[in-house]
């Protein structure tokens, strides 16, 4: 299909659609420093600076996409709802479908959009959807299933095609995969911003990747290693771990700050969800009906659903079309990463010490142990200081 990427970010959806044999006709993206990673990753291809400002598609495109933007929608962000100032970009969606129906639509964005306000943004993107004549099916998916980052996302399809967009979305599923992990053998990654409300917790896999911040405060997560260190990764390993090359959102330091990159990973599709999903458009699957269901009238969003046209079905189906075979977390990091400082540490188990959270046995222990190395070579650092400041007098 020739595609238009609207929301582009970094281009996950795109890397992953190209991946599956589709090509992008026109990009859009706002940020600057997304946009000088879209430059160098896909050459030749036009980008446009603002939605709002974009007057019309293509007129030869087959599927638009994008991951519109979700700090209003997000658990971390505003949660100011569909008809925030940035989530509510994507009525430039509808505004450009108007204009050319394109046959073929794509969003992605946060699972909690399925929840907040009672499940209004979603509700909004449906009936926009049905009111211009298109069959919609949407599912949560878990880019664990195809690498060690637990990160689960709305994947909505949308056509006015003959192609039922169910025999796209859940044509694949796979149970859930049981990991025999422990701390001795195995990395596990965590969240040390964290502590007394939330775990960002993942036994041999990272939790959700964040965006970090605008003005460039990286966000990354720490990893409590097999042999006892704790460390927040590489952004090449946080690159990896989103299905790109490592230092794919290297471009942008030639006119931003290097932290932004965590912000741009942290914002970005999973490009190998975005392969899989690009090779089910070109090759549609079948839908089981027997995981169609009635939809609660109570207004609560499922984890998967759809419309035939007709009416809106439940659909009972998981997370992970598929399960990829990968390396252990410890051996797929590739660069040595940071280890996770005293005073970070110290930090979290801190707020540990005030909550009712639950760790796995064994993991407060180690990292009290990762402490306790941080703090020696704290000391005899400063003894080493000491030492050279004497000698110069």
């Amino acid at each position: 299909m020739k595609v238009a990427g609207l929301f582009a970010g970094i281009g996950g959806l795109e890397a992953g659609f190209a991946a599956a044999g589709h090509r992008s006709l026109m990009l859009c993206e706002i940020w600057e420093p997304a946009r000088a990673v879209l430059a160098a990753r896909f050459p030749g291809v036009p980008i446009e600076a603002d939605i709002a400002q974009l007057h019309a598609l293509p007129g030869d495109v087959d599927l638009v996409v994008g991951g519109f933007p979700c700090q209003d929608l997000s658990q971390a962000g505003r949660t100011a709802g569909i008809t925030g100032k940035r989530s509510g970009l994507v009525g430039h969606v509808f505004r450009l479908l108007d204009q050319n129906r394109v046959p073929w639509v794509v969003l992605e964005n946060v699972s909690f959009m399925l929840h907040l306000d009672q499940g209004r943004a979603l509700r909004t993107l449906v009936e926009e959807f049905e009111a211009r004549g298109y069959r919609w099916a949407y599912r949560v998916v878990n880019s664990l299933a195809f690498l060690p980052q637990r990160r689960e996302r709305v994947l909505f399809v949308a056509t006015t095609t003959d192609v039922d967009p169910a025999d796209v979305l859940f044509a694949d599923d796979v149970p859930v995969p049981i990991l025999q992990t422990s701390l001795s053998t195995h990395a596990h990654g965590f969240y040390w911003t964290e502590g007394v409300r939330g775990l960002g917790w993942a036994p041999d896999a990272v939790p959700t990747l964040k965006n970090g911040s605008t003005v460039g405060i990286a966000s990354p997560p720490a990893i409590l290693l097999p042999d006892g260190s704790a460390i927040t990764p590489d952004i090449r390993d946080a690159e990896r771990l989103q299905g790109f090359e490592a230092d794919w959102t290297k471009p942008t330091e030639t006119s931003s700050r290097p932290s932004l990159r965590w912000s741009l990973v942290g914002n970005a599709v999973t490009v190998p969800v975005a392969e899989w999903l690009g090779g089910r458009l070109a090759r549609p699957g079948s839908h089981q009906r027997d995981r169609d269901g009635v939809l609660d009238a109570d207004g609560r969003w499922p984890r998967a659903a759809r419309f035939d046209g007709d009416h809106r079905l439940k659909v009972t189906i998981g997370g992970y079309p598929v399960w990829r075979e990968r390396q252990p977390l410890a051996e797929f990091l590739s660069f040595g990463g940071k280890l996770l400082s005293a005073r970070a540490t110290r930090g979290f188990l801190a707020r540990t010490d005030r909550s009712t959270l639950r760790f796995v046995p064994g993991f407060l222990p180690r990292l009290r142990d990762h402490l306790a190395v941080m703090d020696e070579h704290q000391r005899g650092t400063r003894y080493h200081s000491d030492l050279q400041a004497i000698a110069a007098e």
